[in-house]
């Protein structure tokens, strides 16, 4: 999506956010405060093309490409410092955006997680920023300090619910309250088996698909269970992209704020993207 469309759509999206509701702002709450030149929609078009930039560094990003290539679509643009300054006003009107253009409920999704890594393992002891808010997890590749990004996704490859979680969280914990008002199919890996989450999520009429493991009784599935069931990767593949394509994880973050503002850019990012990875119909079985 060309960066007019993005900013129209955040535009029109501030317009009616700020008609509608008053955000409170994440921070020191300061009793003197100086209103910015640059207007919301425009600080949340910057957070929202970085992660569709390319750049690795948000400080490189906005020197180099807001500053320099598009400082006449910006002519307001604050400097790095004061801008960084500012980012927790965008988080609120960021979070309500990422729910307003959630993904379809087509009745088959996936669910799966991902972790976020704050800092690296040697420097774990010596870490401040998220002192008492990151913890440590481990997952198939080794044991991190951070936290966990929860997806669930349609066949679509459109986000329908995210969460964010301590590293040291459960997969399943977090499924049923993401999953509240969803109806279907959802397909998980096998972190996911727990009679009690099944059981649980079958009451509000979503049913929970996963393999079994050796020692486990095979499931009765229909050939289109099976065959969503074999294409569970889809959602790695967006995980996937989050991180290489929208930068969604890095390990130089200052503030817990600005770290949810990196988060839900990254999300609004994939959203606004016109090609999403998605199931082939003609692949579906009758």
């Amino acid at each position: 999506m060309p960066l007019e469309a993005i900013f129209c759509l955040i535009d029109d999206f501030c317009k009616y956010f700020e008609t509608q509701s008053q955000f409170v702002e994440i921070g020191k709450v300061r009793k003197k405060t100086r209103v910015p030149e640059m207007s919301l929609s425009e600080m949340m078009t910057i957070v929202v093309l970085f992660h569709l930039s390319g750049y690795k560094t948000f400080k490189d990003y906005y020197n180099f490409h807001i500053l320099g290539h598009f400082r006449g679509c910006f002519p307001r643009a604050l400097s790095y410092n004061r801008f960084v300054e500012l980012m927790p006003r965008t988080f609120m009107p960021l979070l309500v955006l990422s729910q307003a253009i959630r993904g379809k409920r087509t009745g088959k999704y996936f669910v799966d997680s991902s972790k976020l890594q704050v800092c690296h393992n040697l420097r774990i002891w010596d870490h401040k920023v998220f002192k008492g808010l990151a913890k440590r997890g481990k997952t198939s590749t080794g044991w991190f300090f951070g936290f966990k990004l929860h997806l669930i996704i349609n066949d679509k490859g459109e986000i329908v619910q995210f969460c964010l979680s301590p590293g040291n969280t459960h997969d399943s914990k977090v499924v049923q309250k993401m999953a509240q008002g969803l109806e279907g199919w959802l397909f998980g890996d096998k972190g996911y088996l727990s009679q009690s989450l099944s059981d649980s999520l079958l009451q509000q009429g979503l049913l929970l698909i996963t393999k079994v493991r050796k020692n486990m009784k095979p499931k009765l599935l229909s050939s289109l269970q099976k065959f969503y069931l074999s294409k569970r990767a889809l959602v790695e593949t967006v995980i996937d992209q989050l991180k290489a394509i929208c930068s969604v994880e890095h390990s130089r973050h200052r503030s817990p704020q600005n770290f949810l503002v990196n988060i839900l850019g990254a999300l609004i990012a994939y959203s606004c993207k016109f090609k999403k990875p998605s199931l082939k119909l003609d692949l579906i079985p009758n």
